[in-house]
Formats: C-alpha cells, structure tokens, sequence
C-alpha cells in the first residue's frame, strides 16, 4: 500500500513538471477567493505574473500594478497577481490578503491564492516561469512578462517599478504583437 501511494505522488509530480508544461495555458491556480483560475483563460493576452506581498517595503507597488491593468487591459494585458509569503511579508489567510489588496489599492486584476514561488515548493507555473526567463524570484513583486503566444517569458527585478520605462516599453512592444 505505502510502495502504491509512492508511485502515484511520483506519477503526479512528473506530470506536473513544468518542462513538461508548453506555455502559459497548461497551468491553473487557484484564485484567491477559491476555485480554479486557469490560466487558458488568458489565452491571446499578455500577462504580467507577480509575486506580491502585503507587508513589503515595494508593497507600494500594488498601486502602479493596477494603474498598468487599468491602461492596458483593453488593449489585451493582464496583470496576476500571486501573493507569496516565501520572504515572510504576507499575511496567511487568503481572505485578509483580498481585504488589504481591495481597502488599500483598490485591486480589480485577478489574483491567485497564497502560494509558494520558490524552492522545492514553488508552484508548478513559477519552476516554469524561471526556467524561461533566467531563475526564480529573488524578492516580492518579482515580475514575469508573458507574450500573446504564452511561450516567451521575460523577467524583471523587484526594484523595477511598474511603471518603469524598460517595463513598459517590454508591455508595449509585446502589445503590438497580434494574437495569433
């Protein structure tokens, strides 16, 4: 019995290796209130992945991420944001998460549940977003730009603000790339 239940946590670890993984579609979450969030969902977008936490020196941060999701969504954008207490800045409990984010920024992008993003434990979508684009994050509001083909991963360092010139002409020139 233990050897069965051995070889299937390894049967479902390999299938969720992210070298496995094809693009950005082939992860789901789970969204902050709870349930699914399938990253299919933002299929033809760019997506701007971010690793945020409520009690950080770049929590601040919060405001000009939704001042990007605000300017850009029509145009195909979508911020993610997936608070992490992996640099033990973030409050344990999704729905204190959701209270802080809405009462101090207002956020209306979408957000994942609390979740690892680093290490051994991380998310099977960020050992994928680093082995795209150079190594996990080193601190909080790490961030990962997707194109519209949901393959091609840039990153940016925490200290490079939301609205940065290099982010946004990256958000800019991945914009202008048609959905396929």
């Amino acid at each position: 019995m233990v050897e069965r239940r051995l070889l299937l946590a390894g049967a479902a670890a390999l299938m969720a290796e992210p070298a496995a993984a094809a693009g950005l579609g082939d992860f789901s979450l789970t969204r902050l209130e709870g349930g699914a969030l399938p990253l299919a969902e933002f299929a033809g977008r760019v997506v701007l992945v971010v690793n945020t936490a409520s009690f950080c020196g770049y929590t601040h941060q919060y405001a000009a991420l939704q001042a990007l999701h605000d300017r850009y969504e029509a145009r195909g954008l979508t911020v993610l944001g997936v608070p992490s207490n992996d640099f033990n800045q973030e409050s344990g409990d999704n729905q204190r998460i959701r209270a802080f984010c809405d009462g101090m920024f207002g956020i209306t992008f979408p957000m994942a549940g609390l979740s690892p993003v680093r290490g051994g434990r991380a998310l099977p979508l960020y050992q994928w977003l680093a082995a795209q684009a150079g190594g996990p994050p080193r601190w909080n509001f790490h961030k990962y730009l997707v194109a519209r083909d949901g393959v091609r991963v840039s990153a940016f360092a925490t200290q490079v603000e939301p609205n940065a010139p290099p982010l946004l002409r990256a958000i800019e020139a991945a914009l202008a790339v048609p959905a396929a």
